[in-house]
């Protein structure tokens, strides 16, 4: 739920959850000319902990680079503020939301790129696709939405407008009665989810796509990564087809929202037994030590909130 008596940074001042308001006829509103970024805090026992919020950050400040905005605040600026909004809500455990987009001055589909608005928005948000999607994975299926490739939209910025693809995904999905949305690329191999990173587990292997699989280069992605190979895990990253995850042993979802999530079911065929994920799960719980300062070799990725 939305904290509608907390407080929001908006345009570099905490003002009140309610005063937060754009003009019905602003650029970014008509035309999706906006950029964000999913970041998470942790309750831990040293207070909340940002997990890689100099990582979000920096690929917010790349995607503002790729749609060239003039970006109004610094890297620190946007740091403090994404801090004092948590400090000014008193929230221990929440999800993070930096936005920037084209504000209200003119209407055409060229923006005014040195309009920029930027806000952040915090509230406590808990399993993304469900309170048992992480103990018990997801129903997907392969919705015939593609996801764009490079030569339609740069695919490694999180822009706003490019999300609608997503979101034909998922109301298609959820429309026939599944969790999740998986979609294929222009060369029909396993591209992502509506809004996920994808690996699977083959005979004790890890497989995940590249970055040229028409996919956001997800941090929780590149987490788990590092993670699996710091476990001793083989990882193997190349296209994955439709016949490997209809044969894998394990499936799983990486992000920021979804974090690290079993996919027990695709298409109403079960993903291995369909209820065992014994790599899942180690990569899941490892995670979750991490993000929560219960892994001091990962605490680089940490920044405290107080």
């Amino acid at each position: 739920m939305f904290p509608e008596n907390g407080k929001i940074w908006s345009n570099g001042r905490i003002i009140p959850w309610q005063e937060a308001q754009v003009h019905v006829m602003t650029h970014g509103l008509h035309y999706g000319s906006g950029i964000f970024e999913g970041i998470r805090a942790y309750a831990s026992d040293h207070g909340p902990m940002i997990f890689r919020l100099d990582d979000h950050l920096h690929r917010f400040f790349d995607s503002a680079k790729v749609y060239r905005f003039k970006m109004p605040y610094s890297f620190d600026e946007l740091k403090a503020g994404v801090l004092e909004v948590i400090r000014q809500n008193g929230f221990k455990d929440c999800y993070i939301r930096p936005i920037a987009f084209v504000g209200y001055s003119r209407l055409g589909v060229y923006p005014d790129r040195e309009n920029i608005e930027v806000h952040i928005g915090v509230w406590p948000w808990g399993a993304y696709l469900g309170a048992e999607s992480l103990e018990k994975g997801v129903r997907v299926t392969i919705t015939s939405w593609k996801k764009f490739h490079s030569q339609m939209f740069p695919v490694m910025a999180k822009a706003t407008g490019q999300y609608l693809n997503s979101m034909l995904a998922v109301m298609d999905a959820k429309d026939r009665g599944f969790d999740e949305a998986l979609l294929l690329n222009e060369h029909g191999d396993l591209a992502e989810g509506s809004g996920e990173n994808i690996f699977l587990v083959k005979d004790g292997k890890i497989y995940t796509n590249p970055i040229n699989a028409s996919i956001l280069a997800g941090i929780t992605r590149d987490t788990i990564l590092k993670v699996a190979s710091d476990l001793g895990y083989e990882v193997h990253i190349g296209a994955l087809t439709v016949g490997q995850i209809l044969t894998a042993d394990e499936a799983f979802f990486t992000g920021t929202a979804v974090e690290v999530t079993p996919i027990r079911e695709v298409d109403l065929r079960p993903v291995g037994d369909g209820q065992n994920y014994p790599i899942t799960r180690h990569l899941q719980k490892t995670y979750f030590k991490i993000v929560k300062g219960k892994e001091p070799h990962y605490k680089h990725w940490l920044t405290p909130v107080y």
